[in-house]
Parts: C-alpha cells; structure tokens; sequence
C-alpha cells in the first residue's frame, strides 16, 4: 500500500510540473493579476477535484463517461463558461488586472469560485480520475472507495503544492515587468487566449 502511494504522489507530482491548462492558467494569472489572485485560482481548482474523486469512487464517473449526451452536456456548459471569462477579460481594461498588492477579500473569493466551476464542468478531469486513480489501488482489506479517497487526497496536495509554487513565481516575476507599456496589453490578450483554449480542450473528444 504505501509503495503504491509514493509511486502515485511521484506520478501526480511530474503530471503537476508538466504543461497543462490548469498550471498555465494559474501561471498566467498569478503574472496578470498577482500571487494572491493565483493562489485563489490554484485553490478553487483543486477543490473542484473533491468532486471528481467522489464521482471516481461512487461510480458516476463511468456513468458519465458512458453517456453520450451528459458528457457533451457537461463539456458544452463547460466551454460556455470559459468564454463568458474570456470575454469579461475583453472588456476590461488591461490595467485593472495587474492591481495585485491591492487585492480585496472579495475577488480572491471571486476567482476561488472561479476556479471551482471551472475545474468542475471540465468532464476531462473526471475521466482523467477515473483512468488514473483505479490504476493505483490494491487488493488489501482497505474497501476501494477510501483507496479512491487517499488517492485524491493525495493528488490534490502535491498539485496544490506545485500551483501554489508557480503562482509565487509567476506573481513574483511580474512585479519586475508589470510597468511596461506593453506587458498589461500582452497579458490581457495572453488571458483570452489561454481561456478560449482551455474551452476548445473541453470540447475536443
């Protein structure tokens, strides 16, 4: 049991570093908005996986994944979303975003809950759980489901780990760029692009 643990917490940890939608979203946020707006996504996100553990370890991951229309249901709500996002981001003004010091209480919630829908109506993330998770639980006296739930734990604290260490970074190494004339246009645009791009992943079969 423990060997399958630190095998699995070795695999989420190079799945966590590797370049995907979710660690290039915080990436570009923490640089637009700041650390704090970072973390707040980082931490939305993967608090959408407590969902998509549960439907891994109840069953109803195969049940959406079985299910043509639901699944395309979800994927469609999914990609509306991230294009409402991308939108708001057009009518912004580029300045706005870069207000990082001065974040208030209210927006780190804000994108906390952004960060939660987005991760939850992205059906990937739960067929992606239910190939991965399973692959990692043993045949002990341990039932399946709490193997399910260790594993999701487990996933969820090395990602947080890697998310909250680039949106540090990222928010970091913006403070040295962020009064440039053209970093808040570039981000801004950086943004859309990064939300209609993660819309198309959804949708891509």
């Amino acid at each position: 049991m423990i060997e399958s643990l630190v095998s699995f917490a070795l695999a989420t940890l190079l799945l966590a570093l590797s370049p995907g939608p979710d660690n290039i979203f915080v990436l570009t946020q923490s640089v637009a908005r700041g650390s704090k707006i970072g973390i707040a996504i980082a931490t939305g996100l993967i608090t959408g996986c407590i969902a998509h553990t549960s439907l891994v370890a109840f069953g109803f991951a195969i049940v959406i994944r079985d299910n043509e229309w639901l699944l395309l249901g979800i994927k469609i709500a999914g990609a509306i979303y991230l294009l409402y996002l991308a939108f708001q981001v057009f009518k912004s003004d580029p300045s706005i975003s870069l207000k990082d010091s001065q974040t208030s209480q209210g927006n780190w919630w804000d994108m906390f809950k952004v960060g939660v829908t987005m991760n939850i109506l992205n059906p990937k993330v739960s067929l992606f759980f239910l190939a991965l998770l399973p692959q990692f639980v043993v045949q002990n006296d341990t039932p399946e489901w709490i193997q399910i739930y260790i594993l999701g734990i487990i996933f969820m604290l090395v990602s947080l780990v890697v998310f909250y260490s680039i949106a540090l970074l990222a928010g970091r190494a913006a403070m040295f760029i962020k009064n440039s004339n053209w970093f808040p246009f570039f981000m801004k645009w950086l943004q859309i692009v990064v939300f209609v791009g993660i819309a198309v992943l959804i949708l891509i079969p």
